[in-house]
């Protein structure tokens, strides 16, 4: 998997940019545009699922905006979905990841039986930033026995350093469209 995206112009400009949002200075990229347009959510599915290497199990997906695209990745692929819960969302017996936040903790969770060891499992989200939670993410799946080699996103913040840190972890990451200095 290979980030690609300078190939995707027609994917960015159906990312609408809502500034000083959630506070100053910060440019918040909006996917519900997106999701609106039946034909960019279906480019954004399938050139998602483009740089996919292997035969993948599940589509794992991090709460809330990876619950949006995993399982339309999945169903292309032919694969089940997996649910990575925010704490307290699951109601079984459960595996924790918690990870670092800019001031505090936090935890993410998956059902103790969400996937069979060896499980080849890719996972999704909507935007890679600092990778916190992506990576905390991978160490539960991997905790939980699974295989996490490769990682796909909608929208990659580069600055941040989160897809870089996700391929110091041996996970191939490719991402959709780039937004610099965010």
């Amino acid at each position: 998997m290979t980030l690609v995206a300078e190939a995707n112009e027609d994917i960015r400009r159906r990312i609408r940019t809502i500034p000083d949002f959630p506070k100053p200075g910060i440019q918040f990229r909006d996917i519900t545009t997106l999701l609106l347009d039946p034909e960019g959510l279906a480019l954004a599915v399938e050139r998602m699922i483009a740089g996919v290497e292997g035969e993948i199990d599940l589509v794992a997906g991090i709460e809330a905006r990876g619950f949006v695209f995993a399982p339309a990745v999945a169903l292309a692929l032919g694969a089940g979905v997996l649910l990575i819960r925010k704490d307290g969302k699951l109601p079984g017996a459960t595996i924790v990841e918690d990870y670092a936040l800019e001031y505090g903790t936090d935890r993410i969770t998956i059902h103790a039986d969400a996937c069979a060891p060896g499980a080849r499992i890719l996972l999704v989200d909507d935007l890679i930033a600092t990778g916190g939670t992506a990576r905390a993410a991978v160490r539960l799946l991997r905790k939980a026995g699974a295989t996490v080699e490769q990682a796909a996103f909608v929208i990659d913040l580069p600055d941040l350093g989160g897809a870089d840190a996700l391929r110091g972890d041996g996970i191939a990451v490719s991402a959709l469209v780039a937004f610099e200095g965010d």
